[in-house]
Order: structure tokens, then sequence, then C-alpha cells
């Protein structure tokens, strides 16, 4: 059983910063990558930036230069986080953690997120 655990989200004000976490334990044999979603309410998950396996990261447009994107790796667990710089307004959602593992399903694993609120 994989589990994905966020925290570091919270209420700030636009041009703060915060650091986001995500743990993720169970059985892993390999994890292909590792990525960080926004979901607004009622709308779908975008994805805001991920890391590869290889170490290569990808951000979305409004992301770059703002956010990054960095993992680490143990035996057993592995986490991921997302530095985010200058946030503005638009940056405000539920962020939810994505693991591709294996073994797992082909869509990942997915946490339950951790809310920021970018408002003054």
């Amino acid at each position: 059983q994989v589990q994905l655990v966020e925290s570091g989200g919270g209420l700030v004000q636009p041009g703060g910063s915060l650091r986001l976490s995500c743990v993720i334990s169970g059985i892993i044999y390999d994890i292909y990558s590792m990525g960080w979603y926004r979901q607004d309410a009622g709308k779908q998950r975008d994805l805001v930036a991920s890391v590869f396996k290889n170490g290569t990261t990808k951000y979305t447009d409004s992301a770059k230069g703002r956010f990054s994107i960095s993992r680490d790796n143990a035996s057993n667990t592995a986490s991921v986080y997302l530095v985010m710089n200058s946030l503005k307004p638009e940056d405000t959602g539920l962020y939810v953690c994505n693991g591709l593992i294996n073994p797992g399903p082909v869509n990942g694993f997915w946490g339950r997120g951790t809310q920021v609120t970018v408002s003054s």
C-alpha cells in the first residue's frame, strides 16, 4: 500500500513563500516521476511541476522562475518538495502530490492535498 501525505500549505500574503512537502511511503520498487498538481474548486487538476527519475524537471509557464521542485529518495520512502516564491492570488488552490510508482496504477498514486491560500 502506497501512501502520499502532503504538508506545508497555509495562508500567505501576495509575494510570500511556502514550501510544500510530500512524503511517499509503502512498497516502492521504482519511482518514475513525482509531481504537484493544483486543483481549484469544481475544476480538474492541473500540473504545476514535476520531477522525473533522471532528475529533469518540468514546470507550467506560470510556475517557471517562481517555483522549484526537488526530490529525495530513501530505501522505502521518497519525498518531493515544492518551494513557491513570489506567490500570487491566482496560485491559490489545493495542491495535490502525485507519484508514478512501480508497482502501481497507470495514472499513479495521489495524496489528499494541502491548501494554499494567497490573500492579503
